[in-house]
Parts: structure tokens; C-alpha cells; sequence
């Protein structure tokens, strides 16, 4: 979107809603890097970026492109910087770009909890409005097995917080995390997370193995098994099913995703269960039709 000579450090990742912001990495990595399912960052050594080197990043984008409307701060978690460098980070852009209308991040419960109530109601005041957070499964046994460093207990202090600060969050969880033995537990405890939380938006991506099935299977141990499209589709109803949600804009649109739902939970939980179902009564429309969504 942008035509500028900033240097990104590869590779670079953001949220799918995030594809017309500007990324500005304020780190580089991810300050965790060690879940057994992602690769997304091992290629990277997680380090934080010198206040001077994002200044000038900015000062250059407000010559450029003095209209920018939203900022994503990469790359996997700017929420590890203390708060006094965050927030110094944050009204550069605002002063430098007064038209931004939104500043995001990703985040680790650990990280949001590090931070006191005032911290995080400061950021919120100065810009940080949505934070995305990888929950990828609300069971305790799973967490362990994945080596997410969290538990549903500190995912959900976590949003908590974040939400009485006044920082929206828009979460996702991984279809298939357990394979076939954990699927219901998976899918039944991270409705649980969801209640608990009640975030602004939710979203499902199904499990992949960018290293191969061996690979994540030597982490997470040896009765992993994967699902099935169909056993998917039903660990995706269950969740579904245990979910109290208010408002939450829930998508499972990823192309990793066999069948596409969209919705507001939960509004429209009735209706998408319909889809869940024909989708589970005839599996082969159903991964019919996530192919041609994949090709468009």
C-alpha cells in the first residue's frame, strides 16, 4: 500500500484486518518463540528495536504518506516493551501522524498481565486501541503440550485486563490443536475462554505443519492425532455450541479453513450451527467449496 524505502526485517507478519495499515516494527521476533506449532518467527532472534531507528521510520512515513489511518506494531508482541518506551513510541506516531485513527498490536497474556491496570489505561489513552491474541485453545493440557508458555487462567486474567482498560481484542484459537483425542476438551474449554472474555471479534484457523506432521508431533507427543475434514467440522460445532457470547464478530474465513462462516455471536449462533451441520451431512460440498474460495 505504501510506497516508501523503510527496510522491513523478514519475514513480516500481521493480522489479515491489517493488510492497508502501516507495520512498524518495533521489535523484531517473537518474545516468547517457542510454540511447537509455529514457525512464524524461528528464522528470527527476538531483539528491540532502538527508539532512534523508529523514529526516523516515522519521520519518514509523515513526509510520505501524512494520511496514514492505522498502525500495526510488529513483529510478534510489542506489548514485552516496557511501558514508558511503548508509550514514547505511541505519541511519536500520533504527533508525527495525526490522522491515525487506530494503533494495534499482537500480544501475549503473559506480557498484558506483566503490566499494571494504570500502564495499560495509559496506553489506551494514548492510542493502543486493539490488541490480536493467539489463545489457539482454552484446555490446560493442551497449553502444556504445545509449550504456550500461558494457561486458560492467565488467558483470561489477561483480556480481562485489557479490556477494562479499554483496549478491545480480537482473538483466534486453532481448529484441530488436540487432534482427534483432545478435540472435544479443546473445543468446549476455549468456548470457556470466549464466555470468560467476551471479545470483540474471534476467529478459527485450522491447525497446519509447515515443518511436517512428524515435527509437531515430536513436540506435542505421540497421541496426537490429526482430524479429519469432518472431525473438524465437529470440533468446530462443539465449540460453537458451548459458546454465551454477547457481541463477538466471529469469522472462519481463513484459507486454512474448509468451510467458511461469518457471523455475530451470538446473534447468529443458530445459523451457523445450520451450516455446521450440513457441512458434517455432506462433507464433500463442503471441501468443494473451500477450494474454489481458495482459488479466488
Amino acid at each position: 500500500m505504501f510506497d516508501f524505502p523503510i527496510h522491513y526485517d523478514e519475514p513480516l507478519f500481521r493480522p489479515p484486518s491489517e493488510a492497508n495499515s502501516l507495520i512498524l516494527q518495533v521489535t523484531l521476533g517473537c518474545s516468547w518463540n517457542r510454540c511447537s506449532f509455529c514457525e512464524m518467527y524461528k528464522s528470527k532472534q527476538f531483539r528491540v528495536r532502538k527508539l532512534e531507528d523508529i523514529f526516523q521510520e516515522i519521520e519518514l512515513i509523515s513526509r510520505l504518506q501524512p494520511k496514514v489511518r492505522k498502525v500495526f506494531l510488529g513483529d510478534g508482541d510489542a506489548m514485552v516493551l516496557p511501558t514508558s518506551k511503548l508509550l514514547k513510541i505511541i505519541e511519536y506516531i500520533t504527533t508525527k501522524l495525526p490522522k491515525v485513527q487506530r494503533i494495534s498490536s499482537y500480544a501475549l497474556p503473559g506480557n498484558i498481565l506483566r503490566k499494571s491496570s494504570q500502564e495499560l489505561q495509559e496506553l489506551r489513552e494514548a492510542g493502543l486501541k486493539l490488541i490480536y491474541m493467539g489463545i489457539e485453545s482454552g484446555d490446560d493440557e493442551i497449553l502444556k503440550k504445545i509449550n504456550k508458555g500461558e494457561t486458560k487462567a492467565t488467558t483470561i486474567e489477561g483480556l480481562q485486563k485489557a479490556h477494562a482498560a479499554g483496549i478491545t481484542s480480537s482473538v483466534m484459537i486453532l481448529n484441530g490443536l488436540g487432534g482427534a483425542r483432545y478435540s472435544r476438551q479443546h473445543a468446549i474449554h476455549s468456548a470457556e475462554v470466549l464466555n470468560a472474555t467476551q471479545p470483540r471479534y474471534a476467529s478459527t484457523l485450522v491447525l497446519s505443519f509447515p515443518l511436517g506432521e512428524e515435527s509437531f508431533r515430536t513436540q506435542f507427543g505421540d497421541d496426537f492425532e490429526p482430524l479429519t475434514q469432518q472431525q473438524l467440522f465437529e470440533e468446530m460445532r462443539a465449540l460453537l455450541e458451548h459458546t454465551e457470547l454477547k457481541n463477538t464478530v466471529f469469522r472462519s474465513d481463513h484459507a486454512s479453513n474448509y468451510l467458511i462462516l461469518k457471523g455475530q455471536l451470538g446473534r447468529d449462533k443458530n445459523k451457523l450451527l445450520e451450516q455446521l451441520s450440513d457441512a458434517i451431512e455432506q462433507p464433500s460440498t463442503a471441501g468443494l467449496r473451500a477450494e474454489w474460495m481458495r482459488g479466488l
